[in-house]
């Protein structure tokens, strides 16, 4: 009689041939880094929503992973999750359904309960997102505790590339890690970025989320080109700059982010190749507490 393998040994052979990558679903995990040291909080959020005006638009799921990290930045336990269904006020455009399976018949009569959001997010000292623009905007409509709280993004504040990958997308990473998961729901999306952030970059030997958080205390600097020549727009845009359109209140204008230290470099620029003169250049100095805001 013949022994079947498993699948954990055909994988395991798999795994040994440079032919092959082998994929594991993910499996959430409650404990990452067994410890006696002091900890400190930190919430992993992500929503679901009708679209992507975060002004209008609005949260269809919200999920949350509440865990506790060490000082040098590995992850040590998951504490909590949370997750919510949230009924809008008009129907679920049939794309979103699409995009996350869930329907209008799932989130009828649920809401967002500030109170417990609070409860849940009061103790965290950062709150981490899958792209903190988009999320914390959201957010600060819906429980006003997320306006006064630190934020941090593991798109925009890690240099994916300079640590050798293509790019930051979720399941691109995850795959990264050698995983695979159902992307589109909030908790589940929330499990696979811890995860992530739980993997060690070699070259450094420290955790994505050392490094994450390692950006996220730096001060930047924001620096608007206003009435910047129009025929200059495209190499603003080359060199990284953005366009706000003034409808959320802030400046009319191009704009981009730098570290403090490079503060004094741009402005130079600024008035050497832009505007050709010395003029005086609208700056903000942004952290944690701001960054990503709606207020900004």
């Amino acid at each position: 009689m013949t022994v079947q393998p498993t699948l954990p040994e055909i994988a395991a052979m798999l795994e040994q041939s440079p032919d092959y990558r082998v994929l594991r679903r993910l499996v959430p995990r409650a404990e990452f880094t067994p410890h006696e040291q002091p900890e400190k909080i930190a919430i992993l959020l992500d929503v679901e929503t009708t679209g992507l005006d975060t002004a209008m638009d609005e949260i269809i799921e919200l999920g949350m992973v509440k865990f506790s990290y060490l000082a040098d930045g590995r992850i040590g336990r998951v504490i909590d999750t949370f997750s919510s269904f949230n009924q809008p006020s008009i129907a679920i455009p049939a794309e979103i359904t699409a995009l996350t399976g869930i329907t209008d018949e799932m989130v009828a009569g649920h809401s967002l309960d500030e109170d417990r959001i609070n409860a849940f997010a009061s103790e965290a000292v950062v709150v981490i997102a899958h792209n903190a623009g988009f999320d914390r905007r959201f957010m600060e409509r819906y429980a006003y505790l997320f306006v006064h709280k630190a934020w941090a993004c593991s798109v925009s504040e890690i240099e994916w590339r300079s640590h050798g990958f293509e790019g930051s997308r979720l399941s691109y990473l995850l795959m990264k890690a050698g995983l695979f998961h159902e992307a589109h729901r909030a908790v589940d999306d929330c499990q696979a970025l811890l995860e992530i952030l739980a993997m060690a970059l070699p070259e450094l030997n420290r955790t994505v989320l050392s490094v994450l958080l390692e950006r996220a205390r730096r001060k930047t600097i924001r620096i608007w080109a206003e009435q910047s020549p129009f025929e200059l727009k495209d190499e603003l845009k080359r060199r990284g700059y953005r366009w706000s359109d003034g409808a959320d209140g802030r400046p009319r204008s191009w704009y981009i982010d730098v570290d403090d230290g490079n503060q004094a470099a741009e402005i130079e620029y600024l008035q050497e190749t832009v505007y050709q003169r010395d003029v005086e250049i609208r700056i903000q100095t942004l952290t944690a507490f701001d960054r990503f805001s709606t207020r900004v």
